[in-house]
Formats: C-alpha cells, sequence, structure tokens
C-alpha cells in the first residue's frame, strides 16, 4: 500500500476549550482526534500546567486538506481574537489513507 498525502492539524490550546474543540471538530467531518496535555512558554507566557486555569492541551487530527483547510478558518473566525489559542498545518504521508 502506498502512503498518501494528508494534513496533520495541531491546535495548542488552553484546555477550558477541549470540549469546544471536539464538538467543532466533529460537526465539521473529522474520524479522529488525539489529546495531549502540553506544557510551554508563548506570546502570552508560560503555561505550567500545574493548575486547572493553566493547563493547554495539543489537539491533533489527520484529514484532507480542504477538511483541514475549513478547520483552520473556523477556529480563526471563532476562537482567535478571545482565546490562547494556535493551530497550524502540516503535510504528512499516511497509510491506510481511507482512515483519514
Amino acid at each position: 500500500m502506498s502512503p498518501v498525502q494528508r494534513k496533520l492539524i495541531t491546535i495548542i490550546a488552553e484546555s477550558a476549550l477541549e470540549s469546544y474543540l471536539v464538538r467543532d471538530l466533529k460537526r465539521l467531518g473529522v474520524s479522529g482526534y488525539t489529546v495531549c496535555d502540553v506544557r510551554g512558554e508563548g506570546a502570552r507566557g508560560k503555561r505550567k500546567g500545574d493548575w486547572d486555569q493553566n493547563r493547554t492541551i495539543c489537539l491533533t487530527s489527520i484529514c484532507q486538506s480542504a477538511l483541514a483547510h475549513a478547520i483552520l478558518d473556523h477556529l480563526a473566525a471563532t476562537y482567535f481574537e478571545d482565546y490562547a489559542i494556535v493551530a497550524y498545518l502540516s503535510d504528512v504521508d499516511v497509510h491506510r489513507g481511507n482512515k483519514f
């Protein structure tokens, strides 16, 4: 089976947004996702993840290019203005492309 190209969408956001982001991604049509707790530092300061209001998640999903761009457009329109959230796309080669 030859690999096919898809997009990996990576969303780094405050953990309070997790349920909203998952709901939105499912509504837009993603077939699966992964969520991890992460720590780091950026324009809004250091997020240590040592208490609930200071936790950050990394949500990733692999999907076709059109869906990935639709997700980015939705995130920009809905969250970027008011929340600590970063999102970006990467090209990935996957086997079993029918899963994504």
